[in-house]
């Protein structure tokens, strides 16, 4: 009786120290997953600042080129009103 006492007595030091390990890795995963919560908000921040950078270079950029190509058309038209009155 004493031996089934101490073989269950045991067994349970030896689950005991399996949940230890079971808890202790659940631990370990919730960090490393909270890390990469962290650095998937950080990637998606920059996402989104780099496509606000490229709709304001975009725009910008097409603003000024509007801009040059509506002199040059200004200027063409001017020239051939130019030579209609002369």
């Amino acid at each position: 009786m004493y031996e089934k006492v101490e073989r269950i007595a045991e067994g349970q030091t030896r689950m005991e120290g399996k949940l230890d390990r079971v808890l202790a890795d659940q631990v370990e995963q919730r960090e490393a997953t909270a890390d990469h919560e962290r650095r998937l908000r950080a990637l998606e921040a920059r996402v989104w600042m780099a496509m606000g950078a490229a709709v304001v270079l975009g725009a910008g950029s097409g603003a000024g080129l509007a801009q040059i190509m509506g002199r040059r058309s200004s200027s063409v038209v001017t020239a051939g009103m130019a030579g209609m009155v002369t």
